[in-house]
C-alpha cells in the first residue's frame, strides 16, 4: 500500500499562545547572524496562498506526489495542464514588503542566509542573493532521464505550440503554480518530451513525498551550525523538511524565533512566535532598526 506524505498537522491544545511583540526578532536581527527559514506564508501577500493558513489550498486541492507523477502518464498529462495555466498567474507575482524587508536584512549584514521552502523565486526577485531553494524552483525543468536541465520559459513556449487555444478558467492558484482545474479542462492537453532524450520532463521542485536532495540537507545543517539564531517566517512547519532545521538549532541552544499568524509544530522549541501579518511585522522591525526598506531611509 502506498503511503501519503504528511500534509496536516493538528496543534495540541497545550501549545504555548502567540505574542504581537516584535522586540526578540529585532533584538536578534540588531546581533546580526540570523539564518533565515521562510515558508509559504511570506508569499500570501504577493497573491500566492499558502497550504494550512486560512483559505490554504490544502483545504481544495491535494499537491501532486512524486509517485503520481512518476508512476501515470494521466497524472502527467494533468499535473503540466494546471501548472501551464498556473505559471502564467505564477510568473505575475511580486514580492511584498516582507520579501523587500528580508532583503533589506541582508543588505545590512543581519543575515547569514536565507532558506525558503517556497519555489517561487520571490526572494530572488526582492533582491536577496543568498538563498537556498530547498524544495527547488518552479523556473527550472529537470529530465529524470538524462537530467539536462532547462528554462520553464522554453517549455513554455513548447507547450503552448502544443496546445494552441489552451486557455481554460481555474478555480484557483497554489504555492507550487498548480491550477485547479477539472479533468474536462484538461481534456486531450499534449506533454512534451525531452529535447535532448525523449525523456520525462519534471519542474525542479521537490514534489511531496520526494526526499530533499541530500546535499542540499547537509548543506541547510552546516548553515544553521554556523548561525546565531534562526528566524522562520511563514512555515507551519508541518512537514520534516523545515521542522528539522528548527530542531536542530533548539538542541544547539540557538535561539528560535518564528514570525507566523497561526501555530507551527516548531512552537514548542521555539523563544517566541509572533502572531502577526508577515509583511507589517517586518516592516515595523526594520523601522525599528532604523533600517532603509526598498531604497527608502526608514523613519
Amino acid at each position: 500500500m502506498r503511503m501519503r506524505p504528511t500534509l496536516s498537522w493538528t496543534p495540541p491544545e497545550d501549545l504555548p499562545p502567540g505574542t504581537t511583540d516584535l522586540e526578540p526578532v529585532a533584538d536578534a536581527l540588531s546581533t546580526g547572524g540570523v539564518l533565515v527559514l521562510s515558508g509559504a506564508g511570506i508569499s500570501t501577500e504577493s497573491g500566492i496562498p499558502d497550504y494550512r493558513g486560512e483559505g490554504g489550498s490544502l483545504s481544495r486541492h491535494t499537491p501532486m506526489t512524486y509517485q503520481d507523477f512518476t508512476a501515470s502518464a494521466q497524472a502527467r498529462r494533468r499535473y503540466w495542464a494546471r501548472s501551464h495555466l498556473g505559471w502564467r498567474t505564477f510568473g505575475r507575482a511580486r514580492p511584498n514588503a516582507g520579501h523587500r524587508a528580508v532583503a533589506a536584512f541582508g543588505r545590512y549584514d543581519l543575515l547569514s542566509e536565507v532558506i525558503t521552502q517556497n519555489v517561487d523565486g520571490l526572494h530572488q526577485a526582492a533582491g536577496s542573493e543568498d538563498v537556498v531553494e530547498l524544495h527547488g524552483s518552479l523556473a527550472r525543468v529537470v529530465c529524470l532521464a538524462c537530467g539536462a536541465f532547462s528554462p520553464r520559459r522554453e517549455l513554455a513556449r513548447r507547450l503552448e505550440e502544443a496546445n494552441p487555444g489552451f486557455d481554460p478558467v481555474a478555480a484557483g492558484i497554489n504555492p507550487d503554480g498548480d491550477a485547479d482545474l477539472t479533468d474536462a479542462q484538461v481534456g486531450d492537453f499534449r506533454v512534451v518530451p525531452c529535447t535532448s532524450c525523449g525523456g520525462i520532463l519534471k519542474p525542479d521542485v521537490v514534489f511531496f513525498g520526494e526526499a530533499v536532495p541530500p546535499r542540499r540537507v547537509e548543506h541547510c545543517r552546516e548553515l544553521v551550525r554556523e548561525s546565531a539564531s534562526l528566524l522562520v517566517l511563514g512555515s507551519s512547519l508541518t512537514v520534516m523538511s523545515g521542522l528539522r532545521f528548527v530542531r536542530q538549532a533548539a538542541e544547539a541552544g540557538k535561539p528560535v524565533l518564528i514570525v507566523n499568524r497561526e501555530p507551527t509544530r516548531g512552537d514548542r522549541h521555539a523563544f517566541t512566535r509572533v502572531s502577526l501579518p508577515l509583511g507589517a511585522a517586518l516592516t515595523t522591525v526594520a523601522e525599528r532598526l532604523g533600517i532603509a526598506v526598498d531604497g527608502q531611509a526608514a523613519a
